[in-house]
């Protein structure tokens, strides 16, 4: 059974800074997509960030481009975002994916397996 566990999130001031963590457990097979999508009541879920097996075709959204860094661990089943210079329009529901495709997609119709999710919440 495949397992996504997210933590890390919080309350911060505008312009500071949070990481959130990821674990996926139960995938047997390497190769793997993960990613991290956003959302607020009322409005869709949004790729944030998106990270294939290897290092290559990283995927931001315009809005966090410069100010988030996804990355994951050297056993590649941990996925990481640095959250920096964190802004209001920030604060939502951060939820974790993975997939079994090769390549990056901020469609949330691409993913397969979800976290329950963390909040994050930035005051102005």
């Amino acid at each position: 059974q495949v397992q996504v566990v997210e933590s890390g999130g919080g309350l911060v001031q505008a312009g500071g800074s949070l990481r959130l963590s990821c674990t996926v457990s139960g995938l047997t097979f390497g190769g793997y997509v993960m990613g991290w999508f956003r959302q607020t009541p009322g409005k869709e879920r949004e790729g944030v960030a998106c990270m294939p097996w290897s290092d290559y075709s990283i995927y931001y959204v315009d809005s966090v481009k410069g100010r988030f860094a996804i990355s994951r661990g050297n056993a590649r089943n941990t996925l990481y975002l640095q959250m920096n210079s964190l802004k209001p329009e920030d604060t939502a529901m951060y939820y974790c994916a993975a997939t079994l495709k090769s390549s990056c997609s901020s469609a949330f119709t691409w993913y397969t397996y979800w976290g329950q999710g963390t909040q994050v919440t930035v005051s102005s």
